[in-house]
């Protein structure tokens, strides 16, 4: 029972930090469609059970699965669909609360708690509410606490979903650019800086920088996995394991396992609604909005994480739900990107090669020759009058058309010499 306590705390987790539909739109709404527990919606169709807590009695549901402790914090509710904790069906309705709770998850806990007594109570023919043979407390929450099931619910949603949705999105990303740096290996087209011409680079070059910064997030987020693998599970209330037994922590189970139209992109729907014909780069658009999303996300994670007082964080939920919400964004933005973007980018080669060989930068090439102060006399006056570098050299006198052609050669400044 207490082991299937932190579990369903982890699908409970899951489940509320989606993004769910508002009813009757087809807007996102992040809290979802909530409403007032009143005793009116309380009473329905199927009638109230009484059950008590340390609070006193009060009215529950007849045929919700929860509990007192969960009805008495449940003032807003909200419809979530998730899985039964026991047989994997659907259950609705019996888990209504969202994140905005205690910041230990206390009543998180106590909800899958109260579920999981009342199912056990169901199941053994018992009768709801009844907390016989199966108490909530005494039983599934025996040897344990919020303060440990809840971090420890909150580890493992967010190992899995690392492991099942955000490292299979980047690898997939980072496999795709992979491959375009291989394709345009030799494209040779000029570089920028300051938002400036520069030298040379192949555009292949270009993308396994892109492919490289990849890889890196993808060992910082592997690097996280063995602290998200230390379980808090056994340390009970404030880390001392009060109410178990010497060796219980032992013996928890363990987590599961210049650019401008040098590249043309795959054109996926109209980009404009008065302008035809326009189409614009809306898979680009879409996943800087979603690393905006994430950054905004990241932002309620830090002040959480900052109000951890004495021996408790009291912001866990919102923490755990901007996380797994970051992500499940980046997870699922990077195999989109990479399907409707990345595989269909193509290179415009006539348009690099004339930008390439209309750069001012080129010049630098000219510095061993004859020397850094010739060779900016001659982009200062080709920029001036508006000529090529050829032109400019050769009308400076520093050299002739022959010298220009053999020492100014873009494929040759790509790397030492």
């Amino acid at each position: 029972m207490r082991t299937l306590s932190w579990l369903a705390t982890r699908r409970v987790l899951l489940a509320t930090a989606k993004p769910r539909h508002a009813a009757g739109s087809g807007l996102m709404c992040p809290t979802a469609t909530r409403s007032v527990v009143t005793s009116a919606s309380m009473k329905m169709a199927t009638g109230v059970r009484k059950e008590r807590d340390t609070f006193g009695e009060l009215e529950v549901p007849a045929d919700k699965l929860y509990g007192a402790q969960t009805m008495r914090s449940a003032v807003l509710r909200v419809q979530i669909q998730l899985f039964e904790l026991i047989s994997g069906k659907l259950y609705e309705d019996h888990f209504p609360l969202v994140i905005w709770q205690t910041g230990s998850g206390t009543q998180s806990n106590m909800n899958c708690n109260e579920v999981i007594s009342n199912r056990a109570i169901q199941m053994m023919g018992g009768e709801l509410g009844s907390k016989n043979p199966v108490h909530p407390n005494d039983h599934v929450n025996k040897s344990q606490s919020s303060n440990d099931t809840f971090p420890t619910a909150m580890h493992i949603a967010v190992a899995v979903e690392i492991r099942d949705v955000l490292l299979p999105g980047l690898k997939a990303l980072h496999k795709a650019l992979l491959d375009k740096s291989k394709e345009f290996k030799d494209i040779i087209k000029i570089g920028r800086t300051h938002t400036q011409d520069a030298t040379p680079l192949t555009l292949g070059q270009e993308f396994s920088g892109y492919a490289q910064q990849i890889e890196f997030g993808i060992q910082r987020v592997e690097a996280t996995l063995p602290r998200l693998y230390m379980l808090g599970i056994g340390g009970t209330a404030v880390g001392t394991g009060l109410n178990t037994r010497i060796g219980f922590a032992e013996k928890n189970p363990s987590p599961p396992r210049c650019g401008l139209g040098e590249l043309s992109l795959p054109e996926n729907e109209p980009g404009s609604s008065i302008m035809p014909g326009k189409v614009n780069p809306t898979q680009c658009e879409a996943i800087t909005m979603v690393a905006a999303q994430v950054m905004g996300n990241n932002v309620a994670v830090t002040v959480g994480g900052s109000n951890g007082h004495f021996e408790l964080n009291v912001f866990k939920p919102v923490i755990v739900a901007n996380v797994l919400r970051s992500i499940e964004l980046i997870g699922d933005s990077c195999q989109s990107f990479v399907v409707h973007c990345v595989v269909g980018i193509k290179a415009n080669k006539d348009r690099i090669d004339k930008l390439l060989h209309d750069s001012l930068m080129l010049v630098t090439a000219l510095n061993p020759h004859i020397g850094y102060d010739k060779a900016a006399a001659i982009a200062k006056k080709a920029h001036k009058e508006g000529t090529t570098l050829k032109e400019s050299a050769i009308a400076l006198g520093h050299l002739t058309e022959e010298q220009f052609k053999q020492w100014v050669k873009p494929e040759e400044m790509l790397g030492p010499k």
